[in-house]
């Protein structure tokens, strides 16, 4: 069925319906929702719709990996990955250079046997596509179930997989600028500065953009709050389009951007990272849908490809992974045999290889079609085997442990009755007194926070107010306590 301008709308709400529903059942049978989404895509594009652009699967790859790796960044505390630093980045470089060469090293000697031969550059492109992880995959598994990771695994994991991106980003880039037929061949030098370039620009570049970020969203102080939201994405897009304008690595920019933005004090945090929390789940669905859409499942089950597929993704798993990582955790020795095997394991292929695989096709490199098909097989597998046994991967390593869940985290929005209100000290309040204590409130009513001068402060009995201070109060008899503030002249309540 051909997408219309008109069934356009219903067509995608249908799909992501599909897909939301299916990301339910991902959870609660312990797998990553992105396998459930390249499925409904899978399913859809099996003659239902005929779709077949990988310019625009790239393009909108692009834009989700953008807002992905921008969120990924914001919601990772520094102070966590300090301890870990090394080893993740260690991990999220040399670990993907190592996975790509002892990948490209099999598919080259393997390949004939296959049934096709490729060369060992075209061989290094099919592995460079798949060297980077995904391990949100892993996360999003573990917090459903509720399941911590000793030794400091999960702010390393988290490290690894938003910055091995665009790693293995810069390694595709190259060798497509190397075998593509339409462009220069570029030499190992040239690659080299190439490489250098891009890291260094997009290493500074993420720095200081995100620092403007926040320097902007601070200081512009606009009346609508929802703006906001707006105004920090796009700082996201030109991120990374001015940094890749300039050769610099966009990826890696947009990462360190969030990173900046995420820990340093901006105005609405909360709103911001709920907002960019609900659009990275939404571009997730739509990039996993769309590249399921790209695939044609009858080359996918030609018998080299699937032959080759399944020989690449358990090689993989089995080998390349566990050599890289424990190349790579070697002079990290406070880590655990246990620990090292269970990195090895949740190396998970995700949405991201796919989408590099797409750079192939649009460039129009020989074997492009059996690359992208490969890169699918194999992400298929390892979501399947690797990403349904997370949970229980930790456990029999040894890693897990279960986490204390909270008893306000949703209560505080969804069941709690008490109401928070914002009123400014007037001089009717003062008149008994200009001590908290004097105040005279409803019962279970708490001034929890104090406002002066752009100070905050948790206030006392005995604090002594001043006109004009701003009072956070939280109470369960909001009726009762609205009359009492008509009684002390207050009518510009702020209401939560």
């Amino acid at each position: 069925m051909e997408i219309t301008s008109e069934n356009f709308l219903l067509i995608g709400a249908i799909l992501l319906f599909s897909a939301v529903v299916a990301g339910k059942f991902a959870y609660r049978f312990g797998a990553p929702a992105l396998l459930l989404f390249l499925a409904v895509g899978l399913f859809f594009g099996y003659e239902i719709l005929s779709f077949n652009s990988p310019e625009l699967t790239q393009f909108i790859g692009m834009l989700a990996l953008c807002i992905i790796l921008f969120s990924g960044g914001m919601d990772t505390k520094f102070s966590e990955i300090k301890p870990v630093l090394a080893p993740g980045l260690v991990l999220s470089t040399v670990g993907v250079l190592l996975t790509a060469i002892i990948v490209a090293g099999f598919v080259y000697l393997v390949s004939p046997l296959a049934g096709v031969a490729l060369s060992f550059p075209t061989a290094l492109l099919l592995a460079s596509t798949m060297s980077s992880t995904d391990s949100a995959s892993v996360f999003s598994i573990l917090r459903s179930k509720k399941q911590g990771l000793r030794e400091n695994l999960r702010p390393m994991l988290e490290l690894e997989s938003g910055s091995n991106d665009p790693m293995a980003y810069v390694l595709v880039v190259l060798l497509v600028a190397l075998l593509s037929p339409t462009r220069e061949s570029m030499g190992v030098g040239a690659s080299i500065v190439l490489f250098l370039v891009q890291m260094v620009l997009g290493c500074a570049l993420g720095f200081l953009l995100g620092k403007a970020a926040v320097w902007s969203i601070n200081k512009i102080n606009i009346n609508n709050a929802s703006l906001y939201s707006v105004l920090l994405l796009a700082f996201v897009f030109f991120t990374f389009s001015f940094t890749s304008l300039i050769n610099g690595n966009g990826y890696l920019a947009v990462y360190i951007a969030g990173l900046v933005v995420g820990n340093h004090k901006i105005v609405h945090k909360r709103t911001l990272i709920t907002f960019f929390d609900g659009v990275t789940w939404l571009v997730q669905i739509i990039m996993f849908i769309m590249l399921g859409l790209l695939v044609n499942v009858r080359s996918l089950l030609e018998p080299h490809t699937l032959l080759l597929g399944v020989g690449v993704a358990l090689f993989m798993m089995f080998v390349a992974r566990p050599a890289a990582v424990f190349a790579c955790m070697a002079p990290f020795r406070r880590y655990t045999f246990k620990a090292r095997s269970y990195i090895a394991w949740v190396g998970l292929r995700g949405a991201v290889p796919i989408i590099f695989a797409t750079y192939p096709l649009v460039e129009g490199i020989e074997h492009a079609d059996l690359i992208f098909n490969v890169v699918f097989i194999v992400t298929i597998i390892s979501l399947v085997m690797q990403g349904t046994t997370v949970s229980g991967a930790a456990n029999a390593f040894g890693v897990a442990y279960s986490e204390k869940e909270t008893s306000f985290g949703d209560a505080v929005q969804d069941r709690m009755k008490s109401a928070f209100t914002e009123v400014d000290v007037n001089e009717q309040m003062l008149a008994s007194g200009n001590e908290l204590s004097h105040i005279k409130l409803p019962d279970n009513t708490l001034v929890v926070m104090v406002c002066r001068d752009g100070d905050y402060f948790v206030p006392k009995g005995k604090t002594p107010l001043q006109l004009g201070d701003k009072l956070l109060i939280l109470s369960d008899r909001n009726e009762e306590l609205q009359a009492h503030y008509k009684e002390l002249g207050l009518d510009d309540v702020i209401r939560f």
